[in-house]
């Protein structure tokens, strides 16, 4: 089987058993069972008690290996919070034809509202990973590109996708305002220098414990370049003063708070204008989402 060939629906547990065993015997005989939901750029399995394999679904996310074995490293050691630890790169073999992944397990569940004692301290807590991460050593960092789809880099990489997305959705919402705040985010560049972000900030990539917020996982959009796009949760997960106190936590400009509100809105047009092929309910979350930056735009843009 080749690259070209091989399907997403072929990764599974006796897959991860026979890369395994044939790359790392001395974990063989662990228990290897899939983590639901399992992720859309990668399949994620758990590997005994301690670690997870990771196998991306398509070619499109292979560059996101390299980048997280190198660079994950050097970053855990000045962040607040952990993030994955690499533990092994595996190769193709076995009809899997990219490199995956083998990391430490990261105990905890995603974030969400009936697992946190108090929204707001997740909102500091994050954003003091944040600006922990934006202001780590960026030299020789990866620059926008596919290997995170273009995150970091300007929102207007995706315009025509916007545009599109709003010409669907005529008549459906206020594609009026929707506009006015894609063209306030195009219309103010990043101008700094380049800072690490993480590029998708969102809750299944924050994990809770105790009440409290525990890990920051899955870096593969990661980069160097605009931190803008790490905005987009304060409209896809906080609200009231939960959003209040990441707003003044990241400290950022104006115009990083529109083009994150870009970011946001771009995504979710895309989902609401059945382009992603989203099912419904997501179709519904990301359509409360549009009203959160509407609404944003309307007190703050």
């Amino acid at each position: 089987m080749t690259a070209s060939t091989f399907a997403a629906s072929s990764i599974d547990t006796p897959l991860v058993r026979r890369l395994i065993a044939a790359q790392f015997p001395e974990w063989s005989g662990l228990e290897v069972r899939p983590i639901e939901p399992g992720g859309w750029d990668n399949r994620t399995f758990r590997l005994g008690e301690e670690m997870t394999v990771r196998l991306p679904s398509a070619a499109h996310y292979v560059l996101q290996v390299e980048k997280e074995h190198l660079w994950l490293p050097r970053l855990a050691p000045h962040l607040p919070l952990p993030i994955p630890e690499p533990l092994a790169k595996g190769t193709p073999g076995e009809g899997f034809p990219w490199h995956w992944s083998v990391y430490r397990w990261q105990p905890g569940e995603t974030l969400a509202v009936e697992r946190v004692d108090d929204v707001r301290q997740v909102a500091s807590d994050l954003t003091r990973f944040l600006r922990a991460l934006m202001q780590a050593d960026a030299t020789g960092g990866p620059l926008p590109c596919d290997h995170n789809f273009h995150r970091g880099g300007p929102p207007a990489f995706y315009d025509e996708e916007t545009r599109r997305a709003l010409a669907l959705l005529h008549g459906q919402l206020d594609t009026s305002a929707a506009r006015d705040v894609w063209e306030a985010a195009l219309a103010v560049p990043f101008e700094g220098p380049p800072v690490w972000f993480h590029g998708d900030i969102a809750w299944g990539n924050l994990l809770v414990e105790n009440g409290r917020l525990s890990a920051v996982i899955d870096f593969g959009t990661s980069g160097i370049g605009d931190p803008a796009c790490d905005l987009a949760i304060a409209w896809t997960f906080f609200s009231g003063e939960a959003r209040e106190v990441f707003r003044n936590g990241m400290a950022l400009d104006r115009g990083a708070w529109a083009r994150g509100r870009g970011w946001a809105l771009w995504k979710a047009l895309i989902v609401v204008a059945g382009m992603t092929g989203a099912p419904v309910d997501e179709m519904t979350r990301q359509r409360r989402v549009v009203d959160a930056v509407l609404e944003d735009h309307r007190r703050f843009g």
